[in-house]
């Protein structure tokens, strides 16, 4: 679990999840991402939809797409979401979206 307290991963998870919908927004007109209460849902043109989301219990931000799951601790030492695997957050994300839509996706936060 994340050394987060909950405070503090309320307002991170939530500005993380704010700058990826920004971010998909400005990638691609393709997308449609749709961010309510917590969950980031991408959606595809063939209604595919990959979701994102803060999930409060594990202070971790959990993704789900490519009949994949991956589940991010925030570590402060690199100041990024990290999966167990080493994947990191922005850059998973940019791959399997990027791997969707048929091109090289790079989405970064601000």
């Amino acid at each position: 679990m994340s050394k987060l307290n909950a405070a503090d991963f309320e307002r991170m998870a939530d500005e993380v999840l704010n700058q990826m919908v920004e971010a998909l927004i400005a990638t691609s007109d393709d997308l449609d991402p749709d961010l309510e209460s917590g969950v980031l849902s991408i959606n595809f043109e063939d209604d595919t939809k990959y979701v994102v989301n803060s999930h409060r219990a594990a202070r971790q931000i959990w993704m789900a797409a490519e009949r994949s799951a991956w589940h991010f601790d925030y570590d402060p030492d690199s100041q990024q979401w990290t999966a167990q695997s080493g994947d990191e957050l922005w850059k998973a994300v940019s791959t399997v979206v990027g791997n969707k839509l048929g091109k090289t996706v790079t989405l970064e936060s601000r």
